[in-house]
């Protein structure tokens, strides 16, 4: 894809797959002086969810968008911003952190690693942390079990200086592997007791880990498709140059790119000059 911006163009295609978010999704319209971060959700509780995640801030105004796979068909998915905004470190957690060792990473368990809520990323009405299980204001997969999230949300002014102390989660897994949140495949939840476990156990996480974007394009950034060596959990820096996003990985692509033209054009011109002085192959 070739984008066009004052007078120039910008390759895009030079971009390795890998740099972008690996479900396609693309990123609102922002006006100059935003910050943008994007992360990579990995599964937890062998839940073969994965995710992307695009945090787009401009003063207080927090754009979140989700896009991921893999998580429970037709059933609601709690998600949340978890960490701290007074500069304590947390981080995604992994299966060392089931204590009892009963196969399921708990949330409390987790909460261990990733911290309390600090925003429950709700479709609608509030966003505090009291309204974690709020299942009826969460997005639910389609039945092919991908889930689709956007909504922007003032929010502040600790959570605009501390967004990369912060981390993306969802909850629900389906470990009896019928298509629906049952208390027969992992038990009651230790958050509530009305809910089955397997409704409230994380089944992904991301942390925001990347640099921050000091001004971007007006105009959606292009995503293309993921790579197994992107690495999880991890998000991917952006940079924007002559308001165009692209990436250091770009600018690195581009010049392979160019000394391998330079390398083949040297025989030719060679070639070229030898033949014209009667000089040999």
């Amino acid at each position: 894809m070739i984008v066009k911006r004052a007078g120039r163009h910008v390759v895009l295609t030079a971009v390795p797959a890998a740099v972008f978010l690996t479900l396609g999704l693309s990123g609102p319209a922002l006006a100059e002086g935003g910050k943008a971060y994007q992360i990579d959700l990995a599964q937890l509780n062998k839940s073969g969810s994965r995710g992307t995640v695009l945090l787009n801030l401009k003063g207080n105004q927090l754009t979140v968008q989700i896009e991921s796979e893999g998580m429970v068909p037709g059933q609601p998915s709690a998600q949340h911003l978890h960490g701290s905004t007074k500069g304590h470190d947390f981080k995604c957690p992994d299966a060392t952190d089931d204590t009892n060792r009963d196969g399921v990473l708990s949330n409390t368990e987790a909460t261990h690693d990733y911290g309390d809520i600090n925003i429950s990323l709700t479709t609608t009405g509030d966003t505090n942390p009291a309204s974690g299980l709020a299942v009826e204001r969460m997005p639910k997969a389609d039945k092919q079990g991908k889930l689709s999230y956007k909504r922007t949300l003032t929010v502040g002014q600790d959570v605009v200086e501390h967004i990369k102390d912060l981390h993306v989660v969802q909850h629900g897994i389906d470990r009896n592997k019928n298509d629906k949140y049952d208390f027969e495949g992992a038990g009651k939840s230790e958050l509530d007791p009305k809910l089955p476990q397997e409704a409230t156990a994380p089944t992904n996480c991301g942390e925001v880990k990347g640099a921050a974007v000091g001004s971007l394009p007006v105009g959606a950034i292009e995503t293309g498709g993921g790579s197994s060596q992107t690495a999880q959990g991890a998000s991917v820096p952006v940079t924007v140059r002559d308001g165009v996003a692209i990436t250091v990985l770009a600018v690195a692509a581009g010049a392979v790119a160019l000394t391998r033209k330079r390398a083949s054009a040297v025989p030719v011109a060679v070639r070229a000059r030898r033949e014209s002085t009667g000089g040999g192959a």
